[in-house]
């Protein structure tokens, strides 16, 4: 059994991994140990290298038959963040993504050595982890028992080229558009009940940058071999 240690955002996407990606990657001899970053208990964010770089290291350099991988998002990253400067408002989500990767390999890679950052994969989403459940509006309705919000989550969807670009200001995150929709909306249930409805295929199917990192963790023994 290959073990993945998922350092994540916060709580919506430790319930994610648990849920959604455990019961899918089990299967295929793949553990992942999805954790927050920092100590027990802790709500998550606040993604400063600082904080970030003990993690990764502990996990990689104490268990030497493990991986690691990240699970935050582009947009609450601190301008100190490997690479968050060098990105330009007007770049593609790929280029974005691209340039904040490689800067956070490259600064792991000095402070941990190249041999243990072969087993550390990336990922680093746009927004927001609700970003995802927009790959079926209708789906994602049906999970939050709010079917009359179908032709309002299908016009936001409609309105981006795919998931992954759901954004344009603080205000429009995609947890911030579902909360002036559902007053109370509570990201960790809702967002839990309303991704297993949408479910991993759809997401997948809409949302490029997503699949490729799940691709990455099921070809580990291969591209490793």
């Amino acid at each position: 059994m290959i073990r993945v240690h998922v350092i994540c955002e916060g709580q919506s996407e430790e319930a994610f991994v648990n849920e959604i990606l455990c019961p899918n990657f089990y299967p295929l001899g793949i553990q992942l140990l999805p954790a927050l970053i920092g100590r027990p208990g802790h709500k998550g964010g606040n993604f400063k290298i600082e904080r970030l770089l003990p993690e990764v290291k502990n996990r990689l350099l104490s268990d030497r038959a493990c991986y690691c991988t990240t699970f935050f998002d582009f947009y609450g990253l601190p301008e100190s963040f490997p690479g968050k400067a060098d990105t330009n408002a007007n770049d593609s989500i790929q280029r974005k993504s691209d340039i904040v990767n490689e800067a956070l390999i490259q600064k792991l890679t000095d402070e941990i050595g190249q041999d243990a950052m072969r087993r550390f994969i990336p990922f680093i989403q746009m927004y927001e982890f609700e970003g995802l459940l927009f790959s079926d509006p209708e789906k994602m309705a049906a999970g939050m028992d709010r079917e009359d919000l179908i032709p309002k989550f299908q016009q936001i969807a409609d309105s981006f080229d795919s998931p992954e670009h759901i954004n344009n200001s603080p205000q429009t995150s995609p947890s911030k558009r579902i909360l002036k929709l559902i007053r109370g909306y509570e990201k960790p249930l809702m967002g839990a009940l309303a991704a297993l409805e949408v479910g991993l295929e759809n997401m997948r199917n809409e949302c490029e940058l997503f699949n490729d990192w799940l691709s990455r963790i099921e070809n580990i023994e291969r591209a490793n071999a």
